[in-house]
This record gives structure tokens, sequence and C-alpha cells, in this order.
């Protein structure tokens, strides 16, 4: 599935979706494969990108997922990055470590979770919680502090 299409259908499954701060999901999404192509991406990953959190959320299922015309390693780096029930950080952190691909897509999905203009629009409350979260997982993922 080419690019442009991979994106149309990840806005398309995310449409009605908003993120912490009220902003439409998709620009998550567009800064997160923006993330991912500034750091050498390529376009395998930044597919991965664009459906970083469609099945976590929701938006599509396993079963799409596995039947779309997307590359294995695509896939991959989607199931990598999904994270389940009742899962451990470190556990997660082990299998995005260990999923080729993957860590580069979760370095600009923190990184996009971590910038502090679209933490500012959280309460203080959520946006320390948050900030916690991330540094943890960065740390369990070796990764410096955020980077744009």
């Amino acid at each position: 599935m080419p690019l442009d299409a991979v994106e149309a259908c990840a806005r398309h499954a995310h449409a009605t979706r908003t993120d912490k701060a009220g902003r439409p999901y998709a620009e998550h999404l567009a800064a997160v494969a923006e993330g991912v192509r500034n750091r050498g991406g390529d376009d395998e990953q930044i597919a991965a990108a664009w459906l970083h959190d469609a099945v976590e959320d929701g938006a599509v299922t396993e079963e799409w997922l596995a039947a779309a015309d997307l590359s294995q390693r695509t896939k991959d780096i989607v199931l990598a990055v999904t994270k389940r029930a009742g899962e451990t950080p470190e556990a997660y952190a082990a299998r995005v470590l260990a999923t080729p691909g993957a860590l580069l897509v979760k370095e600009a999905d923190l990184a996009h979770n971590s910038d502090p203009g679209r933490a500012a629009a959280l309460d203080a409350v959520t946006r320390e919680r948050l900030r916690v979260k991330y540094a943890r997982m960065r740390a369990l993922l070796g990764l410096d502090a955020p980077t744009g």
C-alpha cells in the first residue's frame, strides 16, 4: 500500500478521535510519521508510524492489519508498538527493542507525546504523570531526552 493510501486509511480510522488536549488525533499520527521521516526512517517505518496506535486504540483490528496490503515488517512494527492489556513497561520495551525498525517509530511517538507545546495544553497533574511515564519508557528503551 503506498504511503498516501496508508495515511488516508489512518486518518479515516482515527477520524472521530481526539488527543488528551482535544486536538484531532490525526495531528499526532502526522507528527509521528514526520518524526520518523526526519530521523531517517524508511517507507515501511513511516507507514507503521501512521498506524502505530490503530490496533491499540481499536481503530482497526489485528485481523485487518494481517490482511492489509502492507509489508510484513510494517505489520511487525505496528504490533511491536501496540501496548497489550496488563503488559509491564519492561515487557513492552523489550518487544520494541527486539523488533527491527520499531525503536525509531517509538522514539518519534515519545518525542511528540513529550513535546512541551503539546503538554502545555494539559492540566498539571496529567502533564506530570505523562512526563514521568514517557521518561521511564525512554530510559527502558535506552533513548536520551526527547528531541523534535
